[in-house]
């Protein structure tokens, strides 16, 4: 456990939100599920939203972005099956949440926040966590992080009208990447892998995230 003590009542509820929402609907990747049971939610959001952490609902956090729904979370990651020696980018660090989860799963991090105010707060709280072997930087997600490429796995936390061809270029082969794909109101999660005689993509869940913004 890298993070300090919490209530009681905070860790009864990750709980809940693990077996309910979760486990019932078809999660099954105990790294993933261990990994939901270890990270404080509550720490990634503001304190009047507190209440509200463990719920299955998007929570606004700073800079008109969200953090998505724990179920949503958790299909994201057990569909890109991160093994304990990847190497991960995520695109859209937001509050910091999926990033701790990653750090959590994976052998290395990378995210990256066009948001200046979210880059240094994820950071922070990454850091007072006791994530501080993760990479946290602020730019043009859009681009991926070419320096540290290529990945094993890339997350993306926000949606682009079209694959990103920049982002498949810095997956290895073998490599997974999840994201989701539409307009604002029909967005769907979109797995691509990438083998040795090309992508091979699958549709997943129905979904809705902010739009991924380049430049």
């Amino acid at each position: 456990m890298r993070y300090s003590p919490e209530s009681h009542l905070f860790a009864v509820e990750r709980q809940s939100m693990v077996g309910r929402q979760l486990r019932s609907r078809g999660i099954g990747d105990e790294r993933v599920l261990q990994a939901m049971l270890r990270v404080p939610r509550h720490q990634f959001v503001s304190e009047s939203y507190q209440n509200q952490a463990y719920e299955d609902h998007p929570i606004p956090i700073a800079a008109e972005q969200t953090i998505s729904q724990p179920y949503i979370v958790a299909s994201m990651l057990q569909a890109v099956e991160v093994e304990e020696n990847d190497k991960a980018l995520e695109v859209g660090t937001g509050s910091g949440y999926v990033t701790a989860l990653l750090a959590e799963l994976a052998r290395e991090v990378v995210s990256i926040e066009r948001h200046e105010l979210l880059a240094a707060g994820a950071m922070e709280l990454l850091a007072k966590l006791g994530y501080s072997d993760v990479q946290v930087l602020n730019g043009d997600g859009s681009l991926g992080y070419e320096p540290a490429a290529p990945y094993d796995v890339i997350v993306v936390s926000a949606a682009a009208c079209e694959l990103p061809r920049v982002l498949i270029s810095q997956l290895n082969e073998g490599g997974r990447m999840i994201i989701p794909i539409g307009p604002p109101d029909t967005q769907q999660l979109q797995l691509i892998k990438r083998e040795s005689r090309g992508l091979h993509i699958s549709l997943r869940e129905p979904c809705r995230f902010v739009p991924l913004v380049s430049g």
